[in-house]
């Protein structure tokens, strides 16, 4: 009897560990993605975002043999008690130019919940949730809509979505 896996769903997920005094400088991280949410532009490059995105592509090459490029990057900013409407980071209809990967990085996060939904063959319209905190990260298939749910009453919480291409 022999076994082929034909698909699979992987979530990556767990801390951006990185060595001792080269921390991500998260609150110069928030700055820079206001910046180019206030003034409407495409996220520039940061040091600190450079930081965060090559351990994750390093991490998930060595432990995972995924290799993965940047596509694209943002920040999000969610008041208290927000829910997201269902998000998707594909286009149906531009397959070929939509990320294969999306990453959500937190911030700033307290009391943050993602909902990945996902089809596991027949059983369709399955969910799971994982906590989003300061410093951890959760990547997933693109092709899974998801959405995030700020259940704290005082605060904003800051969310770095980064997309990857599998090469």
């Amino acid at each position: 009897m022999h076994k082929k896996v034909l698909s699979e769903i992987a979530l990556y997920y767990g801390d951006v560990s990185m060595p001792q005094n080269f921390e991500i400088q998260r609150g110069s991280l928030i700055l820079d993605g206001m910046k180019s949410e206030l003034s409407n532009t495409k996220f520039k490059f940061s040091k600190e975002w450079d930081k965060l995105t090559r351990y994750i592509v390093e991490h998930i090459n060595v432990k995972h043999d995924l290799v993965l490029i940047n596509k694209d990057t943002w920040t999000n900013i969610y008041k208290p008690n927000e829910k997201t409407i269902p998000l998707l980071n594909i286009d149906p209809v531009n397959l070929k130019n939509s990320p294969d990967y999306v990453l959500l990085y937190g911030l700033k996060t307290d009391d943050c919940v993602v909902r990945i939904h996902y089809d596991d063959n027949r059983r369709k319209g399955r969910s799971w949730d994982i906590p989003l905190t300061d410093n951890k990260f959760i990547m997933f298939p693109s092709t899974c809509m998801y959405y995030l749910t700020n259940n704290q009453k005082d605060s904003l919480n800051f969310v770095q979505t980064i997309t990857y291409e599998f090469v």
